[in-house]
């Protein structure tokens, strides 16, 4: 048995950002954002701002919908400096 400090049978988990389950990081899709342009990170290893979907269809078809609604969001915030 591993002591408390060992990071041995350690399982990350994600959230999706459409549905709001967590899950198996492996069990996710990993999105990045690179100057608003969505990027599909396969390795899971770009190292800037990221973001995770299910891998269920439902959650990947209103990926686009909540993209759009976070860049909205976002460029709204960067105006008011």
């Amino acid at each position: 048995m591993p002591n408390r400090a060992s990071r041995a049978g350690h399982i990350p988990y994600r959230t999706c950002v459409v549905c709001r389950k967590k899950k198996e990081k492996k069990e996710m899709i990993r999105f990045a954002n690179l100057e608003n342009d969505l990027i599909f990170d396969c390795r899971q290893r770009l190292e800037m701002r990221g973001f995770y979907v299910c891998d269920v269809n439902d959650c990947i078809i209103l990926l686009d919908k909540w993209f759009r609604k976070f860049l909205r969001k976002n460029t709204r915030l960067g105006e008011g400096k």
